[in-house]
């Protein structure tokens, strides 16, 4: 079985247990369809319970799209979106989610204000401190979670390609066509669970003050969603104003898919999680443990 180079399998059940080991793959590598979403919406729960369920909540969905669109491959109604302005609609799309999420899941009043009245230098210090810290933000919930997973899902690429291509069409009816898709779905799962569970609990892991840590955690998902957002919604619009600025692939050796040809996606990716959100969410935990000490 060649996770790389994929080819019918002689029975239903080797399509879908490969279908399944392609998701888990899918869920490891840098994929912009579920990781600046699941780590958002994840790390904002402050709870690995939360993140855990999270994570289940939006590939779930994620899993229901992709059975939907492998019975549809099965009869050959999907070819549509192998075009690549589909992609930047999804884009845009997704980006206008994910602002939306990102306003509505985090909004705060004592940190950053502006007075109208006489500047009292002790209610800042408290403010700066976290002990004045009155998030008025709102829970991220897994409806948000389910939402952006049945949108993302409508995402194509090199997976998408070998699902409804090769794996959806070899099925032998109408009544199985939908597990490839299903499965794949489950293989994500699979992975994101667990990256929901492991972003969740890394709020937790700050020492600092629970107030803190909570807002630390929010800050960093509003911030992922927002700016991550912007991103994907620019660069949908730059795409279908001038395909083929965005039409690269940079080759590697990895032989592992969504490694081995680098493009738009994986650089969305990097910028979003590890430049928007990791940056934001070690900047900010060192700011208050450098706060901490001087208090």
């Amino acid at each position: 079985m060649d996770l790389f180079n994929v080819h019918a399998q002689s029975s239903v059940f080797m399509t879908i247990i490969l279908a399944y080991l392609l998701g888990i793959v899918h869920g490891i590598t840098p994929d912009e369809h579920t990781w600046p979403i699941t780590f958002s919406y994840s790390i904002g729960s402050y709870s690995a319970k939360k993140g855990f369920f999270i994570g289940l909540a939006f590939s779930l969905a994620f899993s229901v799209q992709r059975a939907i669109a492998s019975e549809l491959a099965y009869f050959s109604l999907i070819s549509f979106m192998s075009k690549p302005y589909i992609d930047y609609i999804i884009y845009i799309i997704v980006g206008t989610a994910m602002v939306f999420g990102g306003l509505y899941v985090f909004r705060f009043n004592n940190v950053f204000h502006i007075h109208f009245d006489k500047i009292d230098k002790i209610h800042h210090q408290e403010a700066l401190s976290g002990n004045y810290i009155d998030e008025k933000h709102k829970k991220t919930t897994y409806k948000m979670a389910i939402i952006h997973g049945f949108i993302a899902g409508w995402g194509f690429g090199a997976f998408a390609l070998i699902l409804y291509t090769i794996l959806a069409p070899s099925m032998p009816n109408a009544y199985s066509a939908w597990l490839p898709g299903f499965m794949f779905g489950l293989g994500t799962t699979t992975v994101q669970i667990l990256a929901g569970a492991f972003f969740g609990i890394l709020g937790k892991r700050l020492n600092l003050p629970q107030n803190v840590s909570q807002h630390i955690a929010k800050l960093t998902a509003s911030r992922t969603l927002v700016w991550g957002g912007i991103l994907f919604a620019l660069s949908g619009i730059l795409g279908l104003s001038y395909p083929n600025l965005l039409s690269f692939n940079i080759a590697t050796p990895i032989k592992v898919h969504n490694l081995h040809n680098l493009n738009i996606g994986f650089f969305l990716v990097i910028v979003i999680v590890l430049g928007v959100g990791l940056t934001t969410f070690i900047g900010e935990t060192i700011k208050y443990k450098r706060l901490y000490k001087t208090i």
